[in-house]
């Protein structure tokens, strides 16, 4: 079961991602994208981790002019076209680069922490027409029961100067502080702002890219085959959310000028546990038999590594399988099939190198999922 604990280390390694070279994925082939009817300027702060890259790549083919801001510590993707660099480093509070300048539009992707937007506001406020935040589901307050929307209450912070935050304080009580310090960057983003902001809460963000392996290691899985462990009774919901698709989405809201909160989750309708591993097996040809064990029986084993997955029966994390996404999807949200999603995710990982394909992320070793299948069949006698 995947907690706030783990949305945190997860983000920390998709934000640490090795740069590739450009690597081109088969619906990319397929869909050609038009081009905007007004071009816009667009800083990106951050934009070389997971969902950026999509981001500029997107830009760039709607005909935008695209400006990156980070500390420079990764490199780039080779660009489809001209992206201005500009370097500093938001912990520290070195945004000289960006004075003195004007944007229509900044998207904000790795900010957790409330003085960032502050900083930001101090330089960027009254430079940009219209801000966008990427926030995340677990701001919300009670994570316990499906159908959460936008207007359910968020969760409070009750430690010492939000503002005196940092990633280093942030590791050290991340479960009670990351979805807090959210939501107050968020309410940061309002006051820097003003009434031209946009809120993007995803869940879980996957595909090609993707190096904390949550999703990943479903499709792997799969695709070796043999009698594989799967979590509940199959009927669990699960989002997931394809980063292009993400990505994208946050540049056409930037050209329509939307505002408002958005829940960014997926697919457009409810998917089970079941129908995500029947559409990795789809895509990858693996042919393993599935066994379903109780959360009772993970419990009692102490197993806590089973990414994606949460129980629908209890627990505080419960509704984190069906967030409501109507709003979104109302305001131009639209999904790959998951189909396409594993196979660019599954030809983008094989060419990892061996020693990352090897060792992943998340999820349990086969060892240890041997063993688990062989205490429960000894429970039921089997």
């Amino acid at each position: 079961m995947t907690t706030r604990r783990d949305l945190l280390k997860f983000s920390a390694l998709a934000a640490a991602a090795a740069t590739l070279p450009s690597f081109a994925f088969a619906d990319e082939k397929a869909k050609p994208v038009g081009r905007a009817k007004k071009p816009l300027d667009i800083l990106i702060l951050g934009g070389t981790g997971f969902t950026g890259p999509f981001q500029v790549n997107y830009a760039l083919a709607r005909g935008h002019k695209v400006t990156l801001f980070n500390r420079g510590k990764k490199p780039s993707p080779e660009w489809p076209g001209e992206v201005e660099q500009l370097f500093g480093d938001r912990n520290t509070g070195d945004l000289k680069s960006l004075q003195g300048r004007k944007w229509d539009v900044c998207i904000d992707n790795p900010t957790s922490l409330p003085f960032w937007v502050r900083d930001a506001g101090k330089v960027l406020a009254g430079n940009v027409g219209h801000y966008l935040f990427i926030s995340t589901i677990s701001v919300y307050a009670d994570g316990s029961k499906p159908g959460i929307d936008e207007n359910a209450p968020v969760a409070i912070y009750k430690g010492k100067d939000a503002m005196a935050e940092t990633q280093e304080s942030l590791r050290a009580d991340i479960e009670n502080l990351y979805g807090p310090l959210k939501a107050l960057s968020e309410a940061e983003a309002h006051k820097q702002f003003g009434k031209r902001v946009t809120v993007v809460r995803p869940g879980y963000i996957v595909g090609p890219r993707d190096e904390t392996d949550r999703f990943t290691y479903w499709p792997h899985r799969v695709a070796q085959g043999g009698e594989m462990l799967v979590p509940g009774d199959g009927a669990d919901p699960v989002q997931v959310i394809d980063g292009r698709d993400l990505g994208e989405w946050m540049i056409r809201l930037a050209e329509a000028g939307t505002i408002g909160t958005f829940n960014a989750v997926g697919p457009k309708t409810p998917m089970t546990m079941d129908e995500m591993l029947h559409a990795c097996q789809k895509a990858t040809g693996g042919k393993p038999t599935y066994t379903h064990v109780t959360p009772e029986f993970l419990d009692a084993q102490k197993v806590g590594e089973l990414p994606i997955w949460v129980s629908r029966k209890s627990g505080e994390y419960a509704g984190y399988g069906a967030v409501s996404n109507a709003r979104a999807i109302k305001a131009g949200l639209t999904y790959r099939p998951l189909e396409t999603t594993v196979t660019d995710l599954m030809a983008w990982f094989r060419n990892r190198p061996a020693e990352r394909q090897a060792k992943l992320n998340a999820g349990i070793s086969r060892e240890k999922e041997a063993e688990l299948l062989k205490a429960w069949h000894a429970q039921r006698g089997a």
